[in-house]
């Protein structure tokens, strides 16, 4: 349709004398046809031999001729045809065409795929046990002969639909992902605070039992750090395997917007399949480890300095509820 529209475009830009497109520049008769200025100048001079050349310095007399469009006669001036004005109009017209004369044709309309085993024959159908695109001779001749097939178009819906949905699904996977990943870093917050808060408590009574207390409170203090850290390994590790999980899952939902984006049936199909499967594969993916309530909690290594200063040697982080 579009070279059809072009075709009916090039021959209104045809002039009527030399049968090729107008050249520039393009002149308007007082009928409203158009020539070619030479070739308006070549009837001119043809029906007024004895008109001088413009370059003459003797003031040439006017002049008439026939429009080869409609034989409406032209009177003009002393001025010739180069009196007549400029169709300025239909020559950015002609800029255009020869602008878009020089596009491929493809390029203007959508791209098919063309079928490798039939060159001439557009891939326009799905095969639904084989899981491809491909063309109606290849279903009726060929390697799809005895394959249930269906319409391209209603597989691609179909199954973009699919993507859409999944996209959705780790879209608000993603979401209580990074929840739970909130949740964990207050957690370790609150751990380095709690901590933070029972060494400043530890570290005043101690200082208050001077030397005797020192080497015991050095071993305590070890025992909350070890605590500590080993509570925020924990999580930091688990933060970092929801991390990886939040990234990985990312990295696939802008990936599969991409391909959503993709104009062409054919091409999304080739790939949808096997982005659906990672789709299924990752949001499938086991992501229930956490740490259990009160886990970040460290009162346990409270102490009671009400004990005689015998019992200090044997002071110990009370383990009681």
């Amino acid at each position: 349709a579009e070279a059809r529209s072009m075709e009916s475009l090039e021959k209104q830009l045809i002039c009527p004398i030399c049968l090729e497109m107008f050249s520039k520049p393009v002149v308007i008769l007082p009928c409203q046809h158009n020539l070619c200025r030479k070739c308006a100048n070549d009837v001119f001079q043809a029906s007024n031999p004895l008109w001088q050349s413009r370059g003459s310095s003797a003031v040439p007399s006017g002049g008439r001729f026939r429009c080869p469009s409609c034989r409406h006669e032209v009177v003009l001036d002393r001025h010739g045809v180069y009196g007549l004005q400029r169709n300025l109009l239909v020559e950015n017209i002609i800029d255009i065409y020869k602008q878009e004369s020089a596009r491929p044709l493809h390029a203007k309309a959508e791209q098919h795929l063309m079928c490798e085993e039939h060159e001439d024959e557009r891939i326009n159908i799905y095969c639904l046990r084989c899981e491809a695109p491909t063309c109606s001779l290849c279903k009726v001749f060929g390697a799809h002969k005895d394959c249930e097939v269906a319409p391209l178009p209603a597989v691609y819906q179909r199954q973009k639909s699919e993507l859409s949905d999944g996209i959705a699904m780790l879209v608000a996977g993603n979401d209580r992902i990074q929840a739970i990943i909130t949740q964990m870093e207050e957690i370790c917050h609150t751990i380095e605070e709690n901590s933070r808060r029972q060494k400043q408590h530890l570290g005043l009574r101690f200082d208050a039992l001077y030397g005797i207390l020192e080497e015991r409170k050095k071993e305590l203090l070890q025992s909350i750090a070890a605590e500590q850290e080993a509570k925020l390994q924990r999580v930091r590790g688990l933060i970092r395997q929801y991390g990886d999980h939040l990234e990985a899952s990312s990295k696939l939902v802008e990936t599969a917007i991409q391909a959503m984006e993709e104009p062409q049936m054919a091409v999304y199909l080739q790939h949808s399949k096997e982005l659906l499967k990672k789709i299924t594969d990752m949001s499938k993916a086991s992501m229930s480890s956490r740490p259990e309530p009160g886990y970040e909690n460290m009162d346990h290594f409270s102490i009671n300095v009400d004990y005689v200063a015998e019992m200090l040697r044997t002071i110990e982080f009370q383990t009681g509820a």
